[in-house]
């Protein structure tokens, strides 16, 4: 019985080769997909899921109250883990951890002289040596209870000691020069941290070290540093509610009262990854919900085709089914039959699902950065995911027809009274094609706000001229700070080279220093913080960003004058902008205090996601770590290889490294580009599908109409005619789809956009163009089959049957 289903459905499938060449395109495309985001979720969920104390280990985080609403750092200030740890015993583990930026890493031999040069551009931290005993590396060498303990030790991965030395074994006892300032001494070589982990660590230096070096960091409990994290384990028996309590407690009796209120609240390391608040991945928890919603629906879409095709096939095969019927067999052995052919099919189609995963997964990886593979063997767990959709496949696109096919009456199929309309199955292919379209513009009209919106970003003006200037970091140390100067001079001796400032960070900028301020002699600082630009006076230049009231301050190493943007001005309710001139700022308890000499219009000094922040800049040498040098676009590789010749000779013992400042720019929208990307291959994968769905029907109805043509073509029907019966069910079927999707995309993207401070508006012409997009591509699809019949000689249609 068994090897007479395989036969019966192998003769089948072969036999009808169009219809199963649709069926296996479509849900191989839709498994694929599906495939592809379950790896991408599986990849998400994973971080940090080897850390075997995961569920007791916290970080601390900051959550600051001011008059501009609710701000999230994941940063804390310095003080906090060692006042948590002496005052609170009873808390099991703290450690500190600081992320450094760029790190300059040079290479001494044995006789401590340079030998290599490394730039570092991320996984380079500070650490405390308790950081060993909350998390779980795997030491190859060093001791992990004493590693770190001394202030000139550091640790290394083994992927870094191979790139440093050549082979990890040589790395134990080796020197290093951090920023050819601080030296250290590998004292421990761990094994390389997964890329599914929240602190991608490549090099650990002694806490210790950094806290030498800026000891008054650790006796101010106002300020932050967004990369200062504190990690904390509590006991199998303890209360995390118990570590917010004690938390709340010692910033009581630190904090000093002018310091913006603030908390320190407790975050479980599974949420690091997902909690955007805090500076998380791309990838929440909504987004990951998302996709998943988005494979679901793909895969149905797919499943969708399968049913649409077989319910449509069933009339050509009723009296099959009747002579069966006749022949003794039951409706369950029928059902069998059929599900037996849908599992065939969907087994083809899940071989070749894998086969395409296995081509785009390149493309993936590179999209987002990551490095996924279709490993069977070390990711078993695909296996199981592959036999569950599978089975969901099979039972969602075979389980309807067979149904349908076994309760055909046997003595109507041999009557030839068997046709669509008596199947019942009109309504509900009707139904699929609205939903399949639904979901496919629910996509097309995601995909299209998406790309607007990045579109808006790459295309607003930033308030100052962000073309042709080029960023070179400088080194920061007191002794090169004495040379800018000098090498300001050099630069502008060239000829491609128009204008040439220093300052701690460009305009627009994801790092910046923040601080609450007193204005005009107050007594109390501010609930907020202002954005502190420091710059050389030829910054406003360089930049052409332009003057609304007063001038720039001088050219000078301190502070002596200050400038402001519309938005601090606006701040104090100052109307007319020179009525602010002349009043002072103070910053650190008067550390600094200096008179506000001008006011610049406002400037995006973050991305385009925050709102413009009030901005206060002055002239401060020892604060300057960029320097900012205007180009002519037309010598740009000559200029730029005089600038390297230049800096080199100047800072012959440091790394040159550039970037122009629209790509940093660009750069701020990585993410959201990444999922622009995403959203165009998943709405393209949708309408793929889906128009495969429609030719499938479209070729079995001109197949059913052949002799009606014939007939309408002798009476006189034109062939546009024919192509427009063909053609107006599927257009009112999208547009009805049309009305279902545009609400809900409205409300979903409506969402999504809300996490911008400026965004673009959600117009009828995003919703009109999805539409249109929708019913071309369906016209595109339909309009060859219908042509192919319309045009069909019609004596040959008379003839058919």
């Amino acid at each position: 019985m068994f090897r007479n289903y395989l036969r019966v459905a192998a003769r089948k499938i072969t036999r009808n080769k169009s219809y199963t060449v649709i069926n296996i395109i479509g849900l191989s495309v839709g498994i694929a997909a599906c495939l592809l985001i379950f790896l991408i979720v599986q990849f998400e969920l994973s971080f940090d899921n080897y850390q075997s104390k995961r569920d007791r280990v916290y970080r601390l985080v900051k959550v600051s109250e001011t008059s501009d609403g609710i701000k999230y750092t994941s940063g804390i200030p310095f003080p906090i883990p060692n006042g948590l740890r002496s005052e609170y015993p009873q808390v099991e583990k703290v450690a500190a951890i600081y992320g450094i930026g760029d790190a300059l890493i040079y290479v001494l031999n044995n006789h401590n002289l340079v030998e290599k040069k490394f730039k570092e551009e991320s996984g380079v931290f500070y650490a405390e040596p308790q950081l060993f005993d909350i998390l779980d590396f795997k030491w190859l060498a060093g001791n992990p209870k004493t590693a770190l303990s001394d202030p000139s030790e550091m640790v290394v991965t083994r992927e870094t000691a191979e790139k440093y030395f050549g082979n990890w074994n040589n790395a134990i006892g080796k020197s290093i020069k951090y920023n050819n300032e601080i030296t250290f001494r590998i004292s421990g070589v761990i094994e390389n941290v997964p890329t599914n982990s929240n602190y991608p660590i490549k090099v650990l230096f002694s806490y210790e070290s950094y806290r030498i070096h800026n000891l008054n960091d650790f006796n101010d409990w106002g300020s932050t540093s967004g990369n200062h994290n504190c990690l904390v384990q509590i006991s199998k028996s303890a209360q995390a509610s118990k570590l917010n309590i004690y938390l709340s407690d010692l910033i009581k009796k630190h904090k000093a009262p002018d310091d913006v209120k603030y908390e320190i609240k407790i975050q479980p390391l599974s949420d690091v990854h997902f909690d955007t608040r805090f500076n998380g991945s791309a990838f929440s928890k909504e987004l990951i919900t998302a996709l998943s919603l988005i494979a679901v629906f793909l895969l149905l879409i797919a499943c969708v085709n399968f049913i649409n095709l077989a319910t449509a096939q069933a009339v050509n095969r009723s009296r099959e089914v009747g002579v069966r019927k006749v022949l003794g067999s039951n409706k369950r052995q029928i059902v069998v039959q059929f599900l037996g052919e849908t599992a065939a099919i969907t087994i083809f189609a899940v071989m070749a699902a894998l086969v395409l995963a296995e081509v785009a997964l390149p493309f993936i990886n590179n999209l987002l950065k990551i490095n996924l593979s279709l490993n069977l063997t070390a990711n078993p767990i695909i296996i199981i995911f592959l036999i569950v959709i599978t089975i969901a496949v099979i039972c969602l696109s075979g389980f309807y027809p067979a149904l349908i096919l076994s309760g055909i009456n046997p003595i109507e199929a041999f009557k030839n009274k068997i046709s669509i309309h008596t199947l019942g199955g009109l309504s509900l292919r009707r139904s699929l094609v609205v939903l399949q379209f639904v979901i496919a513009q629910v996509l097309i009209i995601g995909m299209l706000v998406v790309v607007s919106q990045m579109d808006y970003f790459k295309n607003s003006s930033y308030g100052f001229s962000k073309d042709a200037i080029v960023l070179v970091p400088i080194p920061t140390d007191s002794l090169s700070l004495k040379k800018v100067d000098f090498l300001k001079n050099r630069l502008l001796q060239q000829s491609g080279i128009t204008n040439v400032s220093f300052s701690a960070f460009s305009p627009s900028d994801n790092s910046h220093w923040g601080s609450e301020f007193k204005f005009n002699g107050s007594s109390s600082v501010t609930d907020y913080s202002a954005d502190l630009k420091w710059a050389d006076a030829d910054f406003f230049k360089t930049y052409n960003i332009r003057f609304v009231g007063g001038k720039s301050y001088t050219q000078t190493d301190s502070i002596n004058g200050l400038v402001v943007n519309e938005t601090f001005a606006r701040k104090f309710g100052y109307k007319n902008p020179q009525e602010i001139l002349g009043k002072k700022i103070s910053f650190w308890h008067d550390a600094i205090s200096a008179p506000i000499v001008g006011i610049v219009n406002d400037f995006h000094n973050r991305p385009l996601s925050g709102k413009i922040n009030p901005i206060v800049m002055g002239c401060w040498r020892d604060a300057y770590s960029v320097i900012n040098i205007k180009i002519r676009a037309s010598e740009t590789k000559r200029t730029l290889g005089e600038i390297e010749k230049i800096w080199n000779e100047t800072y012959p013992d440091y790394i040159y490294d550039y970037q122009f400042l629209d790509q940093k720019i660009a750069d701020f929208y990585k993410r959201e580009d990444r999922l622009s990307q995403l959203y165009k291959v998943f709405a393209g994968i949708a309408i793929f599908i889906s128009c495969l769905g429609l030719y499938g029907l479209v070729s079995f109805m001109a197949a059913q109409r052949t002799k009606e043509v014939g007939i309408r073509k002798v009476l006189g029907a034109s062939v546009p005619h024919i192509i427009y019966l063909f053609s107006k069910e599927f257009t009112i079927l999208i547009s009805i789809a049309f009305l279902i999707a545009a609400p809900v995309a409205y409300y979903l993207m409506h969402n999504w956009l809300e996490n911008f401070a400026y965004r673009i508006s959600l117009g009828v012409g995003l919703f009109i163009l999805s539409l249109s997009i929708s019913i071309v591509v369906a016209w595109i699809t339909v309009g060859y089959r219908a042509i192919k019949s319309a045009t069909a000689n019609p004596i040959k249609s008379l003839r058919y049957e």
